[in-house]
């Protein structure tokens, strides 16, 4: 069949719509694709670790060691980091530093362990130094001198075992016996009382 001009012109225009509309869906669809392909997904903000809580009894200050208080009675003495105050005792020697206090008396004195200089305030750190203690443990000395605290002190600034058999003083930041006008008089009996090996004599 022989197609007139105008119907040969009639079906090109026919299908060059047609063309055209399948390359545009096409084009649209392979868009609509690449777009979605090339769009970066957000980034997930990374959450914040939560702040560590403070371990069971800590400080925010850190911890204290051997320091120094000032005593109504005895002045200025030198007590642990907890605030217990440091004795000496009369039955041991500072050259050599050696500890006597064996047996029953470890209970009640118990030795100040080297530990405790590891920060110290008011005290002259050369003046510290350690023993291996009658228990086998180190001991903390200061000018020589063994030290301990005292079981019947029962709380921070307690001075109970001031005077004890005459032998037992607190301690002063020289390593001295502190001292007040009584604590003066019965130390000038001390050295006359008590040569027993155990017992009250003994502070003990």
């Amino acid at each position: 069949m022989i197609l007139s001009n105008r119907g040969r012109m009639a079906t090109g225009a026919v299908f060059a719509a047609s063309l055209a509309l399948s390359l545009s869906a096409c084009m649209s669809s392979s868009g609509s694709s690449a777009s979605s392909s090339s769009s970066p997904s957000a980034p997930s903000s990374p959450s914040s670790p939560s702040p560590a809580a403070p371990a069971a009894g800590g400080s925010a200050s850190g911890a204290t060691g051997v320091h120094t208080v000032s005593d109504a009675t005895l002045g200025t003495i030198v007590v642990n980091g907890k605030g217990f105050t440091l004795y000496r005792f009369d039955m041991d020697t500072n050259k050599p530093p050696a500890s006597h206090c064996t047996g029953q008396c470890t209970a009640l004195w118990p030795a100040a362990p080297a530990s405790d200089a590891a920060m110290v305030q008011g005290v002259n750190q050369k003046l510290l130094g350690s023993i291996t203690g009658t228990d086998g443990q180190k001991q903390l000395t200061l000018n020589g001198w063994p030290l301990y605290t005292y079981a019947q002190d029962s709380k921070a600034g307690d001075t109970n075992g001031q005077g004890v058999g005459g032998i037992w003083w607190a301690v002063t930041p020289a390593g001295a016996k502190a001292s007040s006008s009584s604590a003066g008089s019965s130390s000038t009996t001390s050295s006359t009382t008590g040569s027993g090996s155990s017992g009250g004599s003994y502070g003990y």
